[in-house]
C-alpha cells in the first residue's frame, strides 16, 4: 500500500512575479483555499497518510503556515470564531501528517526527491508536483489503482496539441488501453519531428524507491539540474514496468500567472 507522498516544494516561482516575491505559490489562494489545501486533500482522499514536503529556506513561510499555534490560540480566545477553529483543526491534522526536508539550491526535481531518501518507507510512493492541479476526479486515487492493478510504477498523462509537445516531457506508448498504457520511453521536451507522442507528462507520480540509486548516478543536465525524467529512463531501459494513466480529471496549472488566473476562474466556475 501506498502511504506516503513527496511534494516538492523549493522553487523560487519566478513566473509569477511579482506575487510570490511575498507569498509562495502554493499558498496563493485559490477560491478561498491555497493551492496546497488542493493538493494535500487530494492525496488523503487517495489513502496517504504522511507528506514529506521539500522547501527552502527562503521559503519557511510553507512550515509556518502549518505552525503557527500561537497565532491561532491567540485569535481563538479573543474571538471564538467557529470558522477560525474549524480551520485551525483542519491545519493541525495537516500538520501531525507532514515532515520537512530541505533543498536550499534549484537543483532540480531528482534532487528534491533524493533528500526524502531516509524518510520514504516500502517499495513505492507517490511524489506531486503541486503547479498542477487536478479537479473532478481524483488522480492520485486512480493511479494508485493502477498501480495495485500492474504492480508497476505509474505517470499522470494527458493528450497535448502536437503543436506544443516542446514544453512537455513526452511519453512513448505501448500496448494502449483504454485509459492506461505501457510507457517505452520518455522523450523530455522534444521536438515536434522527434516527438514519439502526444501524451504528455503531468505531475502525477508513483515511483520506486529504487530510484534513489539511478539519482545518485545522473548528471546534472539542462540548467545545471538533476531531471526526474532521466532517472525513470534509465529504469525503463533497465526492463522496470512504467504504465501511463490517462487519467479522467480537467487538468489547471498553477504555475504561471496566466494559469493562476485561468485556475481561480475554472475553480470557481465547478464551486457554483
Amino acid at each position: 500500500m501506498i502511504k506516503q507522498a513527496i511534494i516538492p516544494l523549493a522553487g523560487l516561482g519566478t513566473r509569477m512575479l511579482p506575487l510570490t516575491s511575498v507569498i509562495p505559490k502554493e499558498l496563493l489562494p485559490i477560491n478561498g483555499k491555497t493551492n496546497l489545501d488542493y493538493i494535500l486533500e487530494e492525496c488523503i482522499e487517495a489513502g496517504i497518510k504522511e507528506f514529506v514536503f521539500v522547501i527552502s529556506k527562503k521559503k519557511i513561510s510553507i512550515k509556518k503556515y502549518f505552525y503557527n499555534d500561537a497565532f491561532y490560540k491567540k485569535i481563538i480566545r479573543k474571538k471564538k470564531d467557529k470558522r477560525i477553529i474549524q480551520e485551525y483543526k483542519r491545519i493541525k491534522k495537516y500538520k501531525r501528517m507532514i515532515k520537512f526536508v530541505y533543498q536550499n539550491s534549484p537543483k532540480g526535481t531528482g534532487d528534491a526527491i533524493i533528500k526524502c531518501k531516509n524518510l520514504i518507507k516500502g517499495n513505492f510512493f507517490l511524489m506531486l508536483l503541486p503547479d498542477d492541479l487536478i479537479i473532478n476526479k481524483n488522480c492520485s486515487k486512480e493511479l494508485i489503482n493502477l498501480h495495485n492493478k500492474t504492480k508497476g510504477s505509474v505517470i499522470a498523462t494527458k493528450r497535448v496539441d502536437k503543436q506544443s509537445v516542446s514544453r512537455w516531457g513526452i511519453l512513448s506508448v505501448k500496448n494502449k488501453k483504454k485509459n492506461y498504457f505501457q510507457i517505452d520511453d520518455v522523450v523530455e521536451k522534444p521536438n515536434i519531428k522527434k516527438a514519439p507522442s502526444n501524451f504528455a507528462i503531468i505531475g502525477r507520480y508513483i515511483l520506486p524507491t529504487k530510484i534513489f540509486k539511478e539519482i545518485k548516478k545522473i548528471k546534472p543536465g539542462q540548467g545545471g539540474e538533476i531531471h526526474i525524467t532521466d532517472a525513470i529512463r534509465n529504469l525503463i531501459i533497465k526492463k522496470n514496468k512504467f504504465y501511463g494513466n490517462i487519467f479522467k480529471g480537467k487538468y489547471l496549472d498553477c504555475g504561471t500567472m496566466k494559469g493562476y488566473i485561468n485556475s481561480c476562474k475554472e475553480i470557481l466556475k465547478e464551486k457554483k
